[in-house]
């Protein structure tokens, strides 16, 4: 996964002016991709559901860990995030010192801001 090291820029924070990775995303995958890699080499029939589901799983896996964005039309966007230390300048940081590691990121798909996924949404307090 690629990334680049960045200067924190929000003066609120009290890591203002220190440096953090940042992951790099060089390209987006859309489904038209995803679906053609899962059909390669293998002929889909409606009793290979789980088998489909499963390459699929293993594909989007694949250009996550290389540091692509996926994009799942009806469903939204997939990104995996470097979580680092941040540091006074460019060359002191060290990956393998300073990367604390990897979040998944889903930013799922919404019309006019507003992510069907959230739709019916109910909040239940915990007693």
């Amino acid at each position: 996964m690629k990334y680049i090291v960045k200067q924190e820029t929000k003066p609120t924070l009290s890591t203002f002016g220190k440096y953090k990775a940042v992951a790099s995303h060089q390209q987006t995958i859309e489904t038209r991709q995803i679906l053609k890699e899962v059909c390669e080499n293998n002929p889909i029939g409606e009793g290979e559901v789980t088998a489909v589901v499963w390459k699929l799983a293993q594909v989007i896996k694949r250009h996550l860990r290389k540091g692509d964005k996926v994009r799942l039309d009806d469903f939204g966007l997939l990104k995996l995030e470097i979580e680092s230390d941040k540091v006074d300048s460019p060359r002191q940081f060290k990956p393998k010192k300073h990367i604390r590691g990897v979040r998944l990121h889903f930013i799922p798909e919404s019309e006019k801001g507003k992510p069907e996924l959230y739709k019916g949404i109910k909040y239940e307090k915990v007693r």
